[in-house]
């Protein structure tokens, strides 16, 4: 069995870019390995203001990420509109508690939280943001709230981490294809050609 396993954080401005590249590295990929979504896990949970410097930061790396990747947007208006606070675990269970409803709701669940962080100016770090995803995506809201925050949920992401350090990723988004279910492979991230990738795949699975 061979799987490539994706390590990203739903709130991770790199990631959000690739989207599209990624995109179309699955599709080419289809039927030829397995692709599994791994949550890293950006920022812990925190209830302190981000500080300004950090925020600068941020803002600066999402300017550089819109000109490095084209076609990539970001609202601004987030920076203004919000208290930001370094936490993306909140949203990492979100993934996980969508994903208890169905596989899809996995998928619905990130691209949620990105467009409403990267384009809505929502704040992804809120509870009450994340359960109105889910009510958006058409997730059990009832069910998506009790979940949330669950020591079920608050398990799964500590999986997901150990995975992702068992992997030797350190940085995101990361690609690792595991031949046979024993030879890893780190595949190098290009934001805008699949083909790249593709054949980094190909050249791996062929050895």
């Amino acid at each position: 069995m061979n799987t490539l396993f994706y390590v990203h954080d739903p709130m991770c401005s790199w990631c959000w870019g690739f989207k599209p590249t990624l995109a179309a590295l699955e599709s080419e990929l289809q039927g030829k390995v397995t692709i599994k979504r791994i949550l890293g896990g950006l920022a812990p949970d925190t209830n302190q203001a981000m500080p300004e410097a950090m925020q600068s930061m941020l803002q600066q790396t999402w300017q550089r990420i819109a000109e490095a990747i084209p076609g990539t947007e970001f609202n601004f208006d987030f920076w203004t509109n919000n208290t930001p606070r370094r936490a993306t675990y909140p949203a990492c269970r979100a993934v996980i508690a969508a994903a208890e409803q169905s596989e899809q709701f996995e998928v619905d669940m990130i691209d949620a939280i990105q467009q409403a962080y990267y384009l809505q100016a929502q704040n992804p770090s809120d509870d009450t943001v994340l359960i109105e995803l889910a009510h958006r995506i058409g997730c059990n809201e009832e069910q998506f709230a009790e979940a949330l925050n669950s020591k079920n949920t608050q398990q799964r992401l500590q999986e997901h981490l150990s995975l992702s350090a068992q992997l030797g990723v350190q940085g995101f988004p990361s690609l690792v294809l595991v031949k046979d279910e024993q030879y890893a492979y780190r595949i190098p991230t290009d934001y805008v050609n699949a083909s790249t990738m593709l054949n980094s795949i190909e050249t791996a699975l062929a050895e």
